[in-house]
């Protein structure tokens, strides 16, 4: 059982890491390890993914409201437009990474959640996060959203499985691979954790119920808040200074953060 002053920390850890392309995976991962604290347990996990979930919920609102109307209106025969489309190139990006989470999440939590694991991924795929950058910084022709790109991205997500790679990092390396800008790459990514979010915290809670265990709910629903306003500040942060800043700030943030986990792991 985690202390109070832990499940806020690692709330706010939560609510800060899991929308910018720094991994909170990791993040939840490490902190325990480098910081000599227990587990925070399966509860724990799903509370504050509850509360991001609520974020990006909240946020994107109106988004999820036009999206939705304009959906059920394709399904019983009205026309299909950009809104109704990106619920199929949501969907199609989603399959991926729910079918690959089934079959190796036992595998990804007990072999690949240590911090040579975490340190490698967390420099590997800031690299590519800084790459994907320069060619949205050298202005290069941005393409519009399709259903392969869609594909390809949700196929990339499942690489954000291993801890490190960071969900949204992975994603919106992708997208700006494949020439979408800045600002597009974010928001379906944002728009693609809703799904992703919500089929993990599913299976966790499956995982909970199979184990079953005392909750301390006092602590759950604080963490599940904490995490949702700290969320939720961050996507709007993140979304207002992404094209004054770009994302190499994160890309430096990961190199830091890798070497000093190598410096950890070989001292």
């Amino acid at each position: 059982m985690i202390e109070w002053y832990q499940a806020i920390i690692l709330a706010v850890v939560q609510g800060l890491t899991e929308f910018l392309p720094i991994s909170s995976s990791a993040h939840l991962a490490m902190s325990p390890i480098l910081l000599g604290w227990p587990d925070q347990g399966l509860a724990f996990d799903i509370a504050v993914h509850v509360g991001t979930l609520s974020a990006v919920l909240f946020f994107y609102r109106k988004d999820l409201q036009a999206m939705a109307g304009s959906w059920f209106g394709s399904l019983v025969g009205g026309p299909s437009d950009d809104n109704s489309q990106l619920v199929w190139y949501l969907a199609a990006a989603t399959l991926p990474v729910a079918a690959i989470g089934v079959l190796a999440n036992d595998f990804i939590g007990s072999e690949l959640r240590n911090l040579p694991v975490i340190a490698t991924t967390t420099l590997i795929f800031g690299l590519l996060l800084g790459l994907a950058d320069k060619r949205a910084r050298l202005g290069s022709p941005t393409v519009a959203l399709t259903l392969a790109i869609a594909v390809i991205i949700g196929l990339s997500q499942t690489l954000a499985l291993i801890p490190g790679v960071s969900r949204s990092g992975v994603t919106i390396t992708a997208a700006l691979l494949l020439g979408m800008d800045r600002q597009s790459s974010a928001r379906f990514s944002f728009l693609l954790s809703i799904p992703v979010i919500a089929s993990a915290g599913g299976l966790l809670v499956l995982d909970l119920l199979e184990g079953g265990s005392g909750l301390n709910w006092g602590q759950l629903v604080v963490a599940i808040a904490v995490s949702g306003i700290t969320a939720y500040f961050c996507i709007a942060a993140f979304i207002r200074l992404l094209d004054r800043v770009g994302l190499m700030p994160f890309v430096y943030y990961r190199i830091v953060l890798a070497a000093v986990l190598y410096f950890l792991i070989f001292y």
